[in-house]
């Protein structure tokens, strides 16, 4: 019984992310080369942050005050109210 040969696994970094599953084949076949990302300004990441934002704040208050009537009812119900 001869001992198999570990296989050397190599990298190959061609610069996108781990995410970024666009440019994968199984034919073996050469990528195409992937397009120079232009750097975003500040104001459009501003502008993306701010977006975000906005979607989140009418179901952030709604937890909260979900939050903050069932800890004054757990308060009335236990005394510590008043």
């Amino acid at each position: 019984m001869s001992k198999k040969k570990k296989e050397k696994i190599i990298y190959y970094d061609d610069g996108s992310t781990i995410s970024d599953m666009s440019r994968v084949n199984r034919k073996g076949e050469k990528r195409p080369p992937a397009e120079p990302r232009r750097q975003s300004s500040s104001s459009e990441k501003w502008r993306t942050y701010w977006s975000a934002v906005k979607m989140m704040i009418i179901p952030l208050c709604v937890a909260l005050t979900v939050l903050g009537i069932l800890y004054l009812l757990m308060m009335l119900f236990s005394g510590n109210l008043f």
